[in-house]
């Protein structure tokens, strides 16, 4: 088992689009970008006040080709990307980009669960990293959830590579139990069994807002949809599933 200070480091959005959503993520979360000047790579970052957030780059042509829709990729921190990637293999899943070296910034691989799931391993350069801001602020991600074909076999899975561990378990009736994990002893998102209908495991990816009604409307406003009416969630806070203009699954987090 790896340390279990394993834990998400980076996302990522891929496009049809990436001008026009980097527009409306702008618009929605106030995010500042600038160009990563990445050789032969349009690559922007994003930034919640002074501090990266996550990158926007287009489908790749091969991905775009085969049919990929627009998507948030979470990349998770592991000591070995090439061991972590034959480990996914190993398990069922796949490894769809195989590890591969980011000149001076560090090294990464995208996997598939079995369940279908993508996300990414990464490990960076030594760098003194800077501090995060705290938990909440706006236009940060702030919970990881992942929606599984089989919760249980999934939560074994990723424990046993990222050494998660269970917190706390809610009953959500009909839906069956929501699982949150921690890293570190500290919670980092939830796991739950799919109850949509779909075929394959999908992670969904929370970004904070101030106050969860004005980052509904300012979803709608700037093109997206909000899929359901705010909900509370226990700690006092409000999510809302929401889908940008060119089709990726987010949501928000925020206060009433």
């Amino acid at each position: 088992m790896t340390s279990p200070t394993s834990t998400f480091v980076w996302y990522e959005l891929t496009t049809s689009d990436a001008p026009a959503a980097a527009a409306f993520y702008q618009a929605v979360f106030g995010w500042t970008l600038k160009d990563a000047a990445m050789p032969e790579l349009q690559y922007s970052l994003a930034s919640a006040g002074n501090t990266e957030v996550a990158g926007i780059m287009a489908l790749p042509p091969e991905a775009a080709n085969a049919g990929a829709p627009p998507c948030w990729t979470g990349y998770i921190s592991v000591p070995d990307v090439d061991a972590h990637a034959q480990r996914v293999t190993l398990a069922g899943g796949m490894v769809y980009v195989p590890p591969t070296d980011i000149p001076n910034i560090g090294r990464f691989a995208v996997v598939g669960d079995p369940q279908g799931a993508g996300f990414a391993l990464f490990k960076g350069l030594p760098t003194e990293a800077p501090a995060p801001p705290p938990m909440g602020t706006p236009g940060t991600f702030g919970w990881n959830e992942l929606h599984a074909m089989d919760d249980a076999a999934a939560f074994a899975l990723y424990a046993d590579l990222f050494g998660w561990t269970a917190d706390q378990a809610m009953d959500m009736g009909p839906l069956g139990t929501y699982q949150l994990f921690a890293a570190d002893g500290v919670a980092i998102g939830g796991m739950m069994r799919r109850a949509d209908g779909g075929k394959r495991a999908t992670w969904l990816y929370y970004i904070c807002v101030d106050q969860i009604d004005a980052g509904a409307e300012r979803v709608r406003a700037h093109g997206g949809k909000t899929l359901e009416a705010p909900s509370e969630v226990p700690g006092g806070m409000w999510i809302a599933p929401c889908i940008d203009p060119q089709g990726a699954a987010f949501a928000l987090l925020g206060p009433r």
